[in-house]
């Protein structure tokens, strides 16, 4: 398992144009692209780190989700945390960055720290810390916590790209990692699985027809 970077974190939002509303406002972020089901949001350079939030019924809970971080090179008269509702907090992390309003960190609650690190690990996440993570120059934070398991959580999926999809298949197969789903798209091939805590994580391949603006 050999993920490239922590590509988007994926939301459900009883009212999705409102939170990306308040995302556009409060953060600064941008709309790469909105369909009837989801708005995606990103940075200047959309292949960069982004927000992908879908329609789902509410209310929602935040179950694993505690926070996610977003590097900016200044706040610049912004909040260093935003509350986008619906139990939706957004930490701006300001640092020396190539690419502004990147994915920083993603913060889980877990239900025991180390068990859910060796997880993460075996998905091809890098321990760097006791309770810290490393993919593409991006974290995954573990605080201890009840993630629970809401009928209606907040967090949909994580996604990191990959090169080969067809590669970490095999690889989660010969593991025994529980596969969720694999969904062959227009300009994409993801792999879907359960990491710890019941969190999914998604594998995501770019194909040559891909393009965001």
């Amino acid at each position: 398992m050999k993920p490239k970077s922590l590509d988007h974190v994926a939301l459900w939002a009883a009212d999705r144009r409102r939170m990306a509303a308040r995302a556009i406002e409060l953060v600064g972020v941008r709309v790469v692209e909105e369909t009837e089901r989801f708005t995606l949001l990103g940075g200047a350079d959309a292949r960069r780190g982004k927000l992908t939030i879908f329609d789902a019924d509410g209310p929602r809970e935040r179950g694993a989700l505690d926070r996610i971080g977003l590097r900016v090179a200044s706040l610049d008269g912004r909040e260093a945390v935003v509350d986008l509702g619906e139990g939706l907090e957004i930490e701006l992390v300001e640092t020396e960055t190539d690419a502004e309003l990147d994915l920083d960190h993603v913060t889980l609650r877990a239900s025991n720290v180390e068990t859910v690190v060796a997880g993460w690990e075996r998905l091809g996440f890098a321990r760097t810390g006791d309770a810290r993570l490393e993919v593409g120059g991006a974290y995954l934070d573990l605080v201890p916590g009840d993630p629970g398991r809401p009928e209606r959580p907040l967090l949909n999926h994580l996604g990191v790209l990959v090169d080969s999809v067809e590669e970490h298949q095999a690889q989660a197969e010969e593991l025994g990692v529980e596969i969720d789903d694999v969904v062959d798209a227009e300009n994409t091939l993801a792999l879907f699985v359960w990491g710890p805590d019941r969190v999914k994580l998604e594998y995501i391949e770019h194909k040559a027809s891909f393009s965001l603006t």
